[in-house]
């Protein structure tokens, strides 16, 4: 039986709509090898990130940016620390993203590989280098772990947010927050009201799955060392009729957005999309979304979408 929306509140959905304006997507080298134009399924407008996935060679890097930059979008390339061998190595390829692809925004991660590469093992000895100022970097995105890392402890991730606060107010660039995906809203919220009770004042960029299937979904949390909130996803991977069902964010996108709307103290400002399940599948939906071509379902627990007119 075909599915009846259920009308959503005008100022329920305007809060939906102004949560998702603006958001950000991203993709690896090898997925976007298999998309013929960026155009087909991304706006101009919307800012790619390119992930760095360790092992990988930063010249796929440079030429993905170089592409997107050339079809017209903003290019987000990522440094993940632990895989720069050398300082000499990190200021060549500013160098060729500056003058190649124009790239004026960048993403710092640790990078989970098990030891460094070379002499930086986390994002800060990247900044303190000073070279992202010298080439003219204006906006930095820093990794924020909401439910905490396999990869540092919790003191070392308190630590790390009070030196990126402070260390905002002697760079030249704009830095903000970039989290890990998660899946509920509330463990969200409680991380945020309590980094800004311990002085946080860099604005959010809050990570939200993409369109992808429950058995994907839960691959990738393991992956990254998802804390609370997959204890949501496991619930739905428990059962193995919906394991290769397709999940949306629509609750916890839903549950975000009111929060926003209400609290004037809140410190998310944007919205990242992980397209786990495909670009264009979470691309669509995001589009959807912030353009306000949605209600809730008929049983009120996720969104109808509609295509564009």
């Amino acid at each position: 039986m075909k599915s009846v929306a259920l009308a959503i509140q005008q100022d329920e959905r305007q809060d939906i709509v102004d949560f998702m304006a603006g958001f950000s997507l991203e993709t690896t080298p090898n997925s976007a090898a298999k998309i013929v134009g960026f155009s087909e399924c991304v706006r101009p407008e919307t800012p790619v990130y390119i992930t760095f996935l360790p092992g990988s060679d930063f010249d796929a890097t440079v030429a993905l940016a170089t592409r997107l930059r050339r079809e017209g979008f903003d290019p987000v390339p990522h440094f993940a620390a632990r895989s720069i061998p050398d300082r000499g190595f990190l200021e060549r390829n500013l160098d060729r993203l500056r003058s190649e692809a124009n790239v004026s925004r960048v993403l710092l991660i640790g990078g989970a590989v098990p030891a460094p590469l070379g002499e930086f093992s986390d994002s800060m000895q990247l900044l303190e280098t000073g070279l992202f100022d010298r080439y003219g970097i204006q906006k930095i995105g820093l990794a924020a772990h909401p439910e905490g890392s396999p990869d540092i402890s919790d003191e070392g991730i308190r630590q790390a947010l009070q030196w990126k606060n402070a260390f905002a107010q002697r760079t030249d660039a704009s830095l903000y927050l970039v989290t890990q995906f998660c899946f509920e809203a509330a463990p969200i919220i409680a991380w945020d009201k309590r980094i800004q009770a311990e002085g946080n004042r860099l604005p959010i960029h809050i990570g939200i799955p993409g369109l992808a299937t429950v058995k994907t979904l839960m691959a990738h949390a393991k992956a990254c060392g998802i804390g609370a909130s997959m204890k949501f996803i496991s619930r739905q991977a428990m059962n193995i009729a919906k394991l290769l069902t397709v999940s949306a964010p629509d609750k916890l996108v839903a549950d975000l957005a009111a929060y926003k709307a209400r609290d004037p103290s809140c410190g998310i400002a944007n919205v990242h999309m992980y397209p786990l399940g495909g670009l264009k599948k979470s691309a669509d939906w995001s589009y959807a979304v912030a353009d306000g071509r949605f209600d809730w379902n008929r049983k009120g627990d996720g969104f109808e979408v509609q295509a564009p007119a």
